[in-house]
């Protein structure tokens, strides 16, 4: 399927939608193809039985990130404060 700039800025939540039931999509510019969405596949395998209880990406393999709360409530502390 193909979608203009437009279209996307207007339709977004559409245009999603059918990237996730597993249509790719590509964004054209001025008549060119310029991006395009592709639907995660094995995206049950990348969510955690307990959302938000592990990080991902660069932080996955962290160690300071192995409490995920503990660390997040360090990072709104600040580096000034004497909490």
């Amino acid at each position: 399927m193909e979608v203009t700039t437009k279209q996307l800025r207007i339709e977004p939540g559409r245009i999603i939608s059918q990237a996730v039931d597993g249509q790719e999509i590509t964004i054209t510019y001025r008549g060119k193809p310029r991006a395009k969405i592709v639907p995660i596949s094995g995206r049950k395998e990348l969510l955690s039985e307990e959302p938000g209880s592990e990080l991902f990406g660069i932080w996955k393999n962290r160690k300071e990130t192995e409490n995920v709360e503990q660390f997040v409530r360090n990072i709104r502390k600040g580096r000034n404060c004497d909490h």
